[in-house]
Parts: structure tokens; sequence; C-alpha cells
């Protein structure tokens, strides 16, 4: 196996954007044509309408054509499966026209993920649809070992497969890669984050050292460079020059809402807004099955795609998305990697992804080949320092966008009703309804349109026609948001407020030395919410502004009334732009510490960081921790808000 130098105009790690070695020729200076490509492959491109090469295509092609190895940092949707496709079967086209047909593998393609697999191996059968005698096989996990066994046998020139199972075929014998002349590895940065790492360096090292190496990947981190240095001979380094990570033709939008009320919201978005397809992220597998039942039961067409659902269902829902037998594809990461679905103009993210190269890669999934899209990103409060990281990492602004209010999603319904009604009438045959309300009309004696009403009840199936309000703030408390003054010289948060969330005052802050803690443990414990239902949290000289439920019930209030942190009675009220009712008045005197007063900080009382309801102390007797006094709050936990 060659040990190399380091590559040519080696890139930086992290700059996508640094100088390419390869000059890509202008988009409209130069077409296929131009490559010196085997006429079979030409022809296969002018079936599938490919005329001019982007920008990867048209800087790649002609340094694999000419025998090197190549690094290519390139975003997904660039066009990358034909920037090394195309040149490899040109390649294996002329070899097979002199020394004849080969039934041995001569191509092997690694992707992280099925979905990609199966991708890479249809734009490889459409590329060499016109060369005889030639065999494209995917190999991946989870789908039965007999046909790929059999494929194998009878002879692929190229395979595609995850690494797992490439290993697999390997040790048993069933995959020879003895001939291999062309090996990709597409995606790389993904399958070494998936824990392929070993797997790949494993494939690699048992294949002929004369084979060529193309290596894909969005990123560069040092693993990546280690196996090209190793793996590569000296590789040419590709990157695509752009301004930005993502399509500028992606109109990027966050709604802040929290948990709780993020099924509503989208209900209400995708009631609203113009979509054909759409993919909604989740975390997890189970979240996935539990979004698309919740969907269902609301009227839209939706599905779930994870990794626990068998290869061919997989494969169905994928083709059912693309024939557009329903509309919202419910899916985690993994399981949506590589999907290019034409029809797919909205991809929301239900759950933040833990990363920005995750952020990109989903709404990676619209927006592609020139087509527009728009991607939705739900946040809470907590989790808005990633906005700035994503608006960093993608080059682009993420609009805030506001919940259409229920009297817009109510009216859309109501119009809908009523087209309904229309169709019906103009549609189908109703004399036999017709009727029967007449006779009930003359037996019950009931009004015809009394009739009509409970018949449009009972065509609902038992859902309501109309959204329910969520809980909103007061009047005035967007404003104060937003950062405008109101009537009392007063602003509220320095953030935008949640949907769902109305801000509250309490009378702690900088001066009681409070800290985000200390008020998430006295606000999650004394009323009875969780800490996902805290929002976000302004602390002030003599006050704290914190975002709780805008519904909160008698009882929450109720005990938070009595709620106290550091020995200070908290007053909770909502926020009206002036001081807390019950600041009558210690905050204008200067702050001063005397022997026995509340706050939290007086040693000799033995209650430092505890929180009072009632006047008795929740945190009871305890020791400081490291030092830090009331701010340790909740368990010496301190957060960043």
């Amino acid at each position: 196996m060659p040990e190399n130098t380091t590559p040519e105009n080696v890139i930086a790690p992290d700059a996508v954007d640094a100088p390419q070695n390869v000059e890509a020729p202008e988009a409209d200076e130069i077409k296929f044509t131009d490559f010196g490509l085997d006429g079979r492959v030409l022809a296969a491109l002018s079936d599938v309408g490919y005329e001019k090469p982007s920008p990867i295509q048209s800087a790649t092609i002609p340094v694999l054509l000419e025998g090197r190895d190549v690094v290519g940092l390139a975003q997904t949707g660039t066009g990358k499966t034909a920037a090394f496709a195309i040149p490899a079967l040109s390649r294996m086209a002329e070899l097979a026209d002199l020394n004849g047909p080969s039934k041995f593998t001569q191509i092997l393609v690694l992707a992280p993920t099925r979905e990609l697999a199966l991708q890479v191996a249809e734009a490889f059968a459409s590329y060499a649809k016109h060369i005889d005698n030639f065999t494209v096989l995917p190999v991946y996990g989870g789908a039965p070992y007999g046909p790929q066994l059999a494929g194998l046998r009878r002879g692929a020139q190229v395979v595609v497969g995850t690494p797992g199972r490439v290993i697999d075929h390997i040790s048993k014998g069933s995959l020879d890669l003895s001939n291999l002349q062309y090996l990709v590895l597409d995606e790389a940065d993904e399958m070494l984050r998936m824990g392929f790492a070993d797997d790949v360096e494993q494939i690699l090292s048992g294949t002929p050292d004369d084979k060529q190496v193309a290596l894909f990947s969005a990123t560069m981190p040092s693993a990546i460079r280690r196996i090209a240095s190793k793996y590569l001979n000296n590789p040419a380094e590709i990157t695509v020059k752009g301004k930005t990570s993502t399509g500028t033709n992606t109109r990027q939008r966050f709604l802040q809402v929290m948990g709780p009320h993020k099924l509503d919201a989208l209900t209400r978005i995708l009631e609203v807004e113009d979509f054909d397809g759409i993919i909604a992220f989740v975390r997890t597998k189970m979240a996935t099955e539990d979004l698309a039942d919740k969907l269902r039961s609301r009227g839209f067409q939706a599905a779930a795609i994870n990794g626990d659902i068998p290869q061919q269902q997989r494969e169905r829902t994928i083709e059912g998305l693309r024939d557009g037998k329903f509309d919202i594809l419910v899916a985690t990461d993994v399981a949506a990697r590589g999907l290019d679905v034409e029809r797919i103009s909205l991809v929301v993210n239900y759950d933040i992804p833990h990363d920005t190269e995750s952020y990109v890669h989903r709404i990676g999934r619209t927006g592609r080949a020139g087509r527009s899209g728009d991607a939705i990103l739900f946040i809470t409060p907590r989790e808005k320092y990633l906005l700035r990281s994503i608006e960093k990492a993608t080059r682009q602004p993420v609009e805030q966008m506001h919940l259409p209010s229920s009297d817009a999603v109510n009216a859309l319904r109501m119009n809908k009703f009523a087209e309904r009604i229309t169709e019906t009438l103009a549609t189908e045959d109703v004399s036999i309804f017709r009727d029967l309300i007449t006779s009930y009309e003359t037996e019950h004696n009931v009004p015809a349109n009394e009739i009509a009403a409970a018949l449009a009840v009972m065509a609902q199936g038992g859902n309501p026609i109309l959204v329910k309000d969520i809980p909103v703030a007061p009047a005035g408390q967007k404003e104060r948001a937003a950062g405008r003054k109101d009537g009392f010289g007063s602003r509220g948060p320095t953030r935008s407020l949640t949907e769902g969330n109305a801000t509250y005052r309490i009378a702690v802050g900088r001066r009681q030395r409070v800290m985000p803690g200390s008020i998430v443990g006295a606000i999650a414990n004394e009323g009875g919410l969780s800490s996902a239902q805290i929002g976000g949290i302004d602390i002030r000289a003599d006050h704290t502004l914190v975002e709780l439920p805008a519904d909160l019930s008698k009882d929450q209030w109720r005990a938070l009334s009595k709620t106290r942190i550091g020995g200070e009675l908290i007053h909770l009220e909502l926020d009206k732009g002036r001081k807390p009712s019950g600041d009558r008045d210690g905050f204008k005197k200067p702050f001063k510490k005397r022997e026995g007063e509340g706050g939290g900080f007086n040693k000799d009382r033995g209650t430092d960081g505890g929180f009072r309801s009632g006047g008795h102390s929740v945190g009871g007797d305890r020791k400081e921790r490291h030092g830090k006094g009331a701010g340790a709050g909740a368990g010496g936990r301190r957060e960043k808000w």
C-alpha cells in the first residue's frame, strides 16, 4: 500500500472555500462532450438530460480521467455522484473494449448509509445503461444475504455498499477485490462519524496498490487527512468555491416554540404554508413513529422512516413520497441520509440537530438542482445559541417567523370545508340524503340548517374543525420583547418571546446574587414545572424576567406565590412593564446586607443556596458548594442562558 506525501495544495481543515489546485471552468464554457468520455456514457447522459457539468463535475472529471487520485471537498447536493461515476464508467467501458468483458468487481463505492448506497447504485446504473454485460450491485445491511450473494456470484463490475456489509462479503469470500481498478469513499466524514473508520481502513488495506481512489467529504477533519495521506497516491484536492454551504435558493426560517406546543405549531404551518413534499426531522426512532401517528390523526398523509424499519419497507416508503402517495416523511438524520426526492419543497427541523453539519445535510434535502425550497427550524430559548452557529456555518441569515394565528387557520379551514360542499354538490348524487333530510325535518320538526350542521359534525369524525388558541402572552409583552419601551419606560427581555409563553417578573435579581440555576430549581420544584417548560431568564439589577407557560394553573400560581429564593419571596407576577408589587420599598434603598437578613449569603444561617416555600426551607441546611453560594442553586448546577 503506498505511503504518500501530503496532497498538493492542502486545504485547511475547516476552510471549505480554500484555494483549489484544479480550476473549475465556468459552467457555460464546457459541456460533457468536451471531456473525451466514452460514447456509450455520453449517450446515457443525453438520455437523462445532462448537458453541462456542475462545478464539482467540471473540476473533478478531467482529473479522474487522467488517472489521478482525488480528494474532493463537496457538500451534499452538488452533483458529486456523477463527478466520480462518469469517469469511472468511461474508463471501464474502454477497458472492456481492450480486454473483453469481465465479471470481476472493478469499481467499489463505500457509502455511510443504505439510502445513499442505493442512490449511488441507481446513478451508476443509469449512466451505464448503454454498456453491455455490465452490472451494478448495491450491498448493505438490513437486507437478506441471498440476493446479494447471487448477484456477486453472477458477477458485478460495480459494487456499492456500506462498510459493514462489504467486510462481511469479503470475509465470506463472496466479494473479490483483487481486480479492483477504482475505489470511491463517498461522504467519508459521515462514515467516520458513524464509527466506520476501522472498517474503511480494513477495506482499503486489502485492495490493490495500483487502484485509483476518489475520496469525497463535506469536511476535512484530521482523521480524513490521515487516511488520504496513507492510502491515496499524491491526490489532487478539489474544492468547489461557493459563498455558502447551503443553496441560496433555500429560504431558512426559525420559530421559537416550547416542546408542548410544537405539534400544534407544525399543524398550523402545514395548513397555511404552500408545500409539495415535506421531510420533518426528529432525533429518535421512537419520535418518528409518534409524530407520524399524530399527524395522520390530524388528517395529514404522513409516514415514518428510521433504522428499525425493514429495508424493503423503507424503499417502498421513499417511493411513496416520490410518487405522491403521501406528503410528509418523518425521519431521523441517518435514515434520510442521501435521499433525493424532487418534490420535497419543505424541510422541518422539528427537533434541532446537535451540530451544524447535520443541519446542513438536513436542509440539503430541498432546494436541490436549482429548485427553490424552504427550511423551518423549531427552537426553544435554551437552543437559540445554536442559531448563531447555523448562520455562521451556512453564511445565510435564518429569519424569525411567527406562528400563524388561529383566526387565519380557522378561516382557511372554513373555506376548505365550504369548497368540499361545493365539490360534493357538483360531483355526487345527493338525492338520497336530500330525501332523508326532508323526511327528518318533517318527522322531527327540526330546521334543515340544524340537520345540516349535525351532518357536518358527523363528517368531521370527532375532529374539531377549529383550532384552539395556543396560550398567548398579555398585550404589550411581545412589543417589549422586541426591545420597544412601554409607557413606564421599561423594556422587556433581551430576546424574542417564545410561542405559548409569557414573561413573568420575580422580585430577585443581581443584587440578591441569584443565578439561573437557582431560579430554575425553585420554580421547577415549587411550581410543578419541568425545566423544559422554563424559557429565557433575564437577570437584572433588582428583578428578573422569566419565560413560563402563559397558562399557569391556579395551583401553580398559589405554589409559586409562596416560593423563596435565598430567603426572599419571589413575588411572581406577569410582567406589565413596571416593578413588581412585592417591591414596596426594598429596592429603593441602597443594598445592604445585615446580619440575619435574607438573601441566603449569611453562612451562620446554614441555608446557603436553599429555596423556601411558605416559610419552610426547601433546600434545608447544607454546605456551600465550591464556594458559589446561592449561585449554585439546583444542585450546584450553573446553566448558560
